[in-house]
């Protein structure tokens, strides 16, 4: 493991042309202090956990301290904010400090989100307020936990200043990590602005930067864009599985890497609701949980839009290519949905009436207000004496969860599977522990009112094993309080 200076940093994005960001020194914040630093993130930088004993490591990674092997910038892009195109957005509040490669090879950015105005802020103060760093700080890891791919966040730093929003809070800052935050807004800031050179160069930067296997293809930006669409209809699966809700899918939100990037007023799901609607800013629910697919498919119809000057010299042709590219977005998107909804039914392989099994179950679920992580945690268990009460014990509407629960068995029989073995793949499939929006909060309130952080670091520990037991721990497996209806998260969150 090595120390900060021992980190090897390539700033590649630093090395492109002043058109893709503008250079801008972090502004520290007053009394700062380090709230909560995530060993398991420092590993991927192969950076030691002894570090965070220095004097000055708040100084740097809150960019007051800046090292030689950092080059701060600030990346510029565009995108489309609730289905309407912004000419110019870019990191309003984030710094990128530089990128570090680790002795695998792997290159990860270390950027600060609030580290004060940019030539981005758009007259915006550049903070972020210690609510919503605690929010993606625990979330980010507990997506990590789940399985599904997102940015990391190597640390969080609290502050004395205070930063206006609906009301006055505290300032903080979150350094996070990502291979690269590249988006869907970056190429599109280029394709609009007719800068087609930097487009190309953009793309020929994330072809030899982040997927070099291909570089060499017959056509680079095609193949390009199919991977982009299958990673992101993968991506797309996997929260609709696991009941997770991003509540802000703009293109300037959505990472070329297929990772889950910008946590904003997120939720999981408590009881089944496909309508859900975890933003209180999405007033016409454009960003509502079942309406996630088809906003993936609309982002990445953007992002083909923009590669279209690159993936052929003839309009037209570019334009059928990239349509029958987009066109496998569906398929891409339901076949792994299908088979991740088959894992958490215990399913290993697919028979005709899965689907109507599982769409059944799903609306049952609706009807009766059921959790959705409780219940498939519950079918999860092993089939005894007490396996349909503990299940049925969750409807409100016993006889239609009865008839259901008979189909369910009748179909577990096709299986030819040791029922231990079954419920071990289950359980290893279906979390015990989701962060729930209550349980961020109990910390924020804990944070902001006693800086007392020591529920922060509780909840990181339980969420990067959110499919173990931890019996110790259960309460946070158990219904949310009545309270917890009554929260609200927005874009300011």
């Amino acid at each position: 493991m090595k120390t900060i200076e021992q980190l090897e940093f390539d700033n590649s994005y630093a090395r492109l042309p002043d058109a893709f960001y503008s250079s801008v020194m972090p502004q520290p914040l007053s009394g700062q202090h380090l709230i909560s630093f995530n060993s398991v993130a420092a590993k991927l930088i192969d950076l030691a956990p002894t570090e965070i004993e220095r004097h000055d490591f708040v100084d740097i990674f809150s960019g007051k301290k800046i090292l030689e092997s950092f080059h701060p910038i600030a990346a510029c892009y565009s995108g489309h904010q609730f289905g309407h195109y912004v000419p110019q957005l870019g990191d309003g509040r984030a710094i990128l400090l530089g990128e570090v490669k680790n002795k695998q090879g792997q290159k990860w950015d270390l950027q600060i989100k609030g580290a004060g105005p940019t030539p981005y802020s758009r007259q915006a103060d550049g903070r972020a307020v210690l609510r919503s760093t605690i929010r993606e700080y625990l979330c980010s890891e507990a997506m990590h936990g789940l399985g599904i791919p997102t940015t990391r966040a190597l640390c969080m730093i609290g502050s004395e200043t205070e930063v206006y929003r609906e009301q006055i809070e505290k300032g903080a800052m979150l350094l996070r990590m990502s291979p690269s935050h590249v988006r869907f807004g970056s190429f599109e800031f280029f394709y609009y602005t007719q800068q087609f050179d930097e487009l190309k160069l953009l793309a020929d930067y994330v072809l030899e930067n982040h997927f070099e296997e291909f570089v060499e293809a017959k056509e680079p930006y095609l193949a390009l864009l199919k991977h982009v669409i299958g990673k992101t209809a993968k991506l797309i699966a996997q929260w609709q599985a696991v009941g997770f809700s991003h509540g802000v899918m703009n293109t300037d939100n959505m990472s070329i890497h297929g990772l889950t990037l910008d946590y904003g007023p997120f939720g999981f799901l408590d009881h089944y609701n496909p309508n859900y609607i975890c933003n209180h800013s999405d007033h016409h629910g454009r960003y509502a949980f079942n309406k996630q697919p088809e906003i993936g498919l609309f982002n990445l119809s953007c992002l083909a839009q923009a590669l279209l000057p690159l993936i052929d010299d003839d309009p037209s042709q570019a334009a059928e290519k990239a349509k029958a590219e987009l066109e496998e977005y569906q398929y891409f998107f339901t076949g792994h949905y299908a088979k991740l909804m088959r894992e958490k039914l215990g399913f290993r392989e697919a028979h005709q009436d899965d689907q109507q099994l599982c769409n059944d179950l799903l609306n049952l679920m609706h009807k009766n207000n059921v959790d959705y992580t409780i219940l498939f945690r519950q079918l999860s268990r092993r089939v005894d004496d007490d396996f349909n009460h503990r299940v049925r014990d969750l409807f409100l509407g016993r006889e239609a969860c009865d008839a259901w629960l008979e189909r369910y068995h009748q179909r577990i029989k096709f299986e030819n599977i040791d029922e231990h073995e079954r419920s071990h793949q289950m359980l290893n499939t279906n979390p015990k522990y989701i962060l729930r929006n209550y349980m961020a909060e109990i910390a924020i309130r804990k944070a902001s009112d006693e800086q007392d952080y020591s529920e922060i670091n509780h909840l990181l520990e339980l969420l990067q094993k959110p499919f173990d037991e931890q019996d110790d721990c259960s309460q946070y497996a158990n219904h949310p309080p009545e309270w917890a209806q009554q929260i609200e998260v927005s874009c300011s969150s």
